[in-house]
């Protein structure tokens, strides 16, 4: 693997890790492209860590906030209700692990979902919020939408986001609630990737160094921009490009 390469491997993981587009999907594609064929779950460990460091970046302050006074029954229950929404990626990540893998090397499957996650999009446009509260249901439900995320096509932050809209939850506090819930699931999936892969670390740490700095600086951009983007009530505008995605790598 170049240089290039992976800051193009990083770029790519940067933006569409929080775009409602899919990163998974995206990184399928490219390897596809590049005809890249090794090291990569090492890549996948460390642009991960570098979109993790993203979230930490753009909600620090949400963070401190919620772990300023652990006290206080909204903050306990906000963190239990984060705890609860991981469960269910937790629990198929660990169990359908190798089946999940699979589904990374069916390049017709990653067309077929991401064409799934664009009209889950465009559908989120009739999905009016009402501005209601983060509760166990919703909390539950989000969750499953997210694991099943796992799938490559399938955007977590698209699904995560608009199944919130649909519980009537506004943009603003469904984005917040799906990214800070994405720190868990990230930080687990890049820990696993690692143990698999620890004894054939084989990246140079130029080439790791550059996937890792250019996935967090595109990443930070690229969750600025949807959050400004999710305000102005376009969210399902992602699923045109999806479908037009998937169509294209259903005909190649």
């Amino acid at each position: 693997m170049t240089l290039i390469e992976a800051i193009l491997l990083g770029v790519v993981q940067g933006l569409t890790e929080f775009l409602p587009i899919s990163s998974s999907g995206h990184l399928v594609l490219m390897q596809h492209l590049l005809e890249i064929d090794r090291n990569g779950n090492e890549l996948e460990v460390l642009v991960h860590l570098g979109t993790l460091a993203s979230i930490l970046v753009v909600f620090s302050n949400d963070i401190k906030v919620l772990f300023s006074d652990l006290k206080t029954k909204e903050n306990q229950s906000y963190i239990f209700l984060l705890f609860l929404a991981s469960l269910p990626a937790a629990i198929a990540g660990i169990w359908f692990k190798d089946y999940f893998e699979l589904l990374f090397e069916d390049y017709f499957i990653v067309s077929k979902a991401l064409l799934f996650t664009g009209l889950i999009l465009i559908s989120s446009y009739f999905f009016k919020p009402r501005n209601k509260k983060h509760n166990i249901i919703s909390s539950i439900l989000i969750g499953l939408f997210q694991a099943l995320a796992i799938t490559p096509g399938i955007s977590r932050s698209g699904m995560t986001i608009s199944c919130a809209l649909l519980m009537g939850i506004n943009a603003k506090d469904a984005a917040k609630f799906s990214f800070l819930m994405a720190i868990p699931v990230i930080s687990g999936a890049g820990f696993l990737t690692f143990i698999d892969s620890y004894n054939n670390f084989s990246i140079p740490i130029s080439i790791g160094f550059a996937a890792l700095l250019s996935s967090f600086l595109i990443g930070v951009l690229a969750l600025k921009w949807l959050l400004n983007w999710l305000g102005k009530g376009k969210f399902h505008y992602f699923g045109i490009y999806c479908i037009l995605l998937g169509l294209l790598m259903m005909i190649n």
